[in-house]
């Protein structure tokens, strides 16, 4: 399926914000003093890992934004495969704007490759079962909607964005409320009935308890392989089931054959490492 891009505005502000970063109060004064103010370059963005493509809407728009007359030729778009070597778009035109917006572009684009990257290693080790990859709320401050359409382009699926569009309680609440049927109770009259409420339960007695006050989703919290696979026997398919805690490509496949219906993992956001990309300079 074509990975649908993100709307423009919604783009614009995070690299604006991340050019003016970039150029301070002086501007680009490398590039000012060394690179003669007409000349033209042709310049490559080229994959030196291989590994999966997102980031690239942001990474025009940072050349652009710096001249418009930049011209910019995709050729492998978000979502696909790259191998060690391979150009993924050519980058045109005036050689002060491509060196001055280079480390704005390529610090997006190197991000969210390496999420989308990091999260189709997981969807690989998965591939035999029916569970899917998702993200969490852990993202960098800001980038979030990004940082989702990364694991997205990846083919991981996206968790909820933010406090106000699901309602998850979580070990927290319930302490805090009093018990797991004060907390649900509670939450099931204060939603209208579109928002799903989902419960994180640490054991399987606190499985039961929440199952009989039927949540939409339980989060399986830490559990060990034998331990998710009685939680899913146990919930027979009343509730969507999602597995949490410390999940890795090497681990997550055994996870999956237990049934679970989602496998949420917060590094692919927070500490996935990044998908090496370089601008080649490649003549005037």
């Amino acid at each position: 399926m074509k990975l649908a891009p993100l709307p423009a505005i919604m783009l614009e502000p995070l690299v604006r914000a991340a050019l003016l970063e970039d150029l301070g109060r002086a501007g680009d004064i490398t590039t000012e003093a060394t690179v003669a103010k007409y000349h033209h370059a042709k310049t490559v963005l080229a994959a030196r890992q291989t590994g999966v493509v997102a980031g690239l809407d942001l990474a025009m728009l940072a050349f652009r934004l710096i001249n418009p007359d930049v011209e910019i030729s995709v050729g492998r778009p978000d979502g696909s495969n790259v191998v060690e070597g391979e150009v993924i778009a050519s980058v045109v035109g005036p050689a002060r704007a491509i060196l001055t917006a280079e480390r704005t572009a390529l610090n997006f684009l190197c991000h969210l490759s390496g999420i989308a990257t990091a999260t189709a290693s997981i969807v690989a080790a998965v591939r035999e079962h029916p569970a899917k990859i998702t993200c969490t709320r852990k993202t960098t401050p800001g980038l979030r909607a990004v940082e989702k359409y990364a694991v997205r382009a990846g083919g991981g699926a996206n968790h909820r964005f933010g406090l106000d569009d699901a309602i998850l309680i979580k070990d927290n609440h319930i302490a805090i409320a009093g018990g797991i049927r004060t907390a649900i109770e509670r939450a099931r009259v204060s939603v209208g009935h579109l928002v799903k409420i989902e419960v994180e339960v640490d054991t399987l007695a606190q499985l039961e308890e929440a199952l009989a006050l039927a949540p939409d989703a339980v989060l399986l919290d830490n559990m060990s392989v034998d331990k998710l696979r009685q939680a899913v026997a146990l919930v027979a398919g009343r509730a969507i089931t999602e597995a949490s805690g410390r999940i890795t490509a090497a681990t997550a496949p055994a996870v999956a054959a237990t049934g679970v219906d989602l496998i949420s993992i917060g590094w692919l956001t927070h500490s996935a490492p990044i998908l090496d990309i370089g601008l080649d300079y490649r003549g005037s």
